[in-house]
């Protein structure tokens, strides 16, 4: 199952848009049939989650939140998590990348993606950038 949620006002999201993207997503990297939640928040949720769960100040564009179901939330579906994103930090991003807004999204959904599938480009000598690059002409974006 995929869940889309809208959490800020700052910015008009399609989330049936999100959603059916997220769908895509999902068939190129590897997710085994697993479902996600996808999230948009505001610049001040993020920095609190930033905070909280990586100790570091300010917002940052995309969080990733690794499921950790048990027996029987599996029997429900299993989940790979939640990808959570500053729609705000996105809009600068697009701005100062040219980029569409819909692309950097798009860019920030598929790499939190890698990130619950266990990929980590803090740690994997560029192994994660070459295939979000792949994915990203795959999903043409």
């Amino acid at each position: 199952m995929i869940e889309v949620v809208n959490r800020q006002r700052k910015v008009p999201l399609d989330c049936e848009s999100w959603q059916a993207f997220t769908t895509r997503a999902l068939t190129v990297v590897p997710a085994n049939g697993a479902g996600v939640t996808i999230a948009f928040v505001s610049d001040r949720m993020m920095r609190e989650l930033n905070g909280r769960w990586r100790g570091k100040h300010g917002t940052t564009d995309v969080l990733s939140f690794p499921s950790a179901q048990d027996e029987f939330e599996r029997l429900e579906g299993s989940t790979l998590g939640d990808v959570v994103i500053s729609v705000e930090q996105a809009a600068r991003q697009a701005a100062q990348h040219d980029l569409s807004f819909e692309s950097e999204v798009s860019q920030l959904i598929l790499h939190g993606l890698l990130h619950l599938c266990g990929h980590d480009h803090e740690t994997d000598s560029g192994e994660m950038n070459r295939l979000e690059l792949r994915l990203r002409r795959r999903l043409g974006i």
